[in-house]
């Protein structure tokens, strides 16, 4: 079990960036699949896979609404994963999560372990 801890987030102008970080405590997060989820506030919202990082770097998937704008990536020495979020749009407002998994290429929420306190990420003008 880790402990994760976001940063991050805010409110942004539509176009706009942010980066959101996740510190992985605990553990070491080059041996860990992370992934990034959102979720919109509100009775059946269902957490949205964003993208995920897997274990080692060997591999990313990134959800289609998000490809060519969203990257993730880590920092080893720091044991910090990211999410670069650019060109953002109003409907990329919710709050966003950090997981991690053991499972390779982990797709859906109910294989990741342990997971951040979430940060909003709100796409206004």
């Amino acid at each position: 079990q880790v402990q994760l801890i976001q940063s991050g987030g805010g409110l942004v102008q539509p176009g706009g960036s942010l980066r959101l970080s996740c510190e992985v405590s605990g553990g070491t997060v080059s041996t860990y699949t992370m992934g990034w989820f959102r979720q919109v506030p509100g009775p059946g919202q269902d957490r949205e896979l964003v993208g995920v990082l897997n274990r080692g770097g060997d591999k990313t998937y990134i959800a289609d609404f998000a490809e060519g704008r969203f990257t993730i990536s880590t920092d080893n020495d720091k044991n910090m994963v990211y999410l670069q979020m650019n060109s953002l749009r109003p409907e990329d407002t919710a709050v966003y999560y950090c997981a991690s998994s053991t499972v390779n290429m982990a797709y859906r929420d109910w294989h990741y372990d342990d997971w951040g306190q979430g940060t909003q990420v709100t796409v206004s003008s």
